[in-house]
């Protein structure tokens, strides 16, 4: 997907559709949908890996459509294939989604993204949305850095600290966007034409999500220690997965979905 991303497990991507799909803004989705009108609409995914994003709106979005999903992963690709939205086809392109260009999206009647923005620096995000111009585009689930749990632990706030911080990291190619990636995307937009509507769309992980709950816990916590490897974290981890595993556990994770319309 990304240069400067490590791979990420189809498990991962497995295990957290569910979650993605409660937390997708609904009404952002029915807006898009009412701007496309009857198809037959063509859909370019950027970053789509498996197709989650593709299962999620295709049933939102009236009519025949073809989708284009986008990736550096050709494994997380043939997922995609092998898994099509229903009544949808889909083409599968391997591409760098930060070095895109308007001519890669020729074609589309709206681009898409998910969980893709936090991950990308400042150029390549004003590359993307330069490349989207003109087109509709819904990105969606991108954290703001606010994250809850409850019962709160004291230990809370300074993982959630490293945590951000580690997601702002300086890379070969720049520095992260993290958590100010949606403000940095609208800022980026203001003044451009484009129309941005902006909506929450947190996970909300209780004890029937245990599994999510304690896969995101300790990539969130591993994280934070690689940050800051001072941390004392090995208690603190083990006490909250235990909680995750005992669904004693209660998780918000914000982040925000964005609509442009040109």
């Amino acid at each position: 997907m990304i240069a400067h991303e490590t791979r990420v497990a189809p498990a991962w991507l497995a295990l957290r559709e569910p979650a993605d799909a409660a937390a997708r803004s609904a009404e952002l989705a029915g807006v898009l949908a009412r701007r496309l009108g009857h198809g037959p609409l063509v859909i370019h995914d950027l970053g789509g890996g498996s197709g989650a994003m593709g299962r999620w709106l295709a049933p939102r979005l009236p009519g025949p459509q073809h989708w284009v999903v986008h990736d550096r992963d050709t494994d997380l690709l043939g997922l995609a294939l092998a898994d099509p939205p229903t009544g949808a086809t889909v083409q599968a392109r391997c591409s760098d989604v930060t070095r895109l260009a308007e001519e890669d999206l020729a074609g589309a009647d709206a681009v898409v993204a998910s969980a893709l923005l936090d991950l990308l620096t400042g150029d390549e995000l004003r590359r993307l949305l330069a490349a989207c111009r003109g087109r509709p585009a819904l990105l969606a689930l991108t954290v703001v850095g606010r994250v809850s749990l409850s019962p709160a632990d004291p230990l809370d706030a300074r993982i959630g600290a490293a945590f951000d911080a580690h997601q702002r990291r300086a890379t070969a190619a720049g520095r992260l966007l993290g958590p100010v990636a949606a403000a940095a995307a609208v800022a980026e937009l203001h003044g451009s034409g484009a129309s941005v509507l902006v909506r929450p769309s947190p996970w909300r992980l209780g004890a029937q999500d245990a599994g999510l709950t304690a896969a995101w816990l300790a990539g969130w916590i591993a994280a934070a220690c690689e940050q800051e490897p001072a941390l004392a974290a090995d208690a603190y981890r083990d006490r909250r997965l235990a909680q995750a595993f005992a669904g004693e556990l209660a998780v918000t994770v914000d982040h925000a979905d964005l609509l442009v319309l040109p």
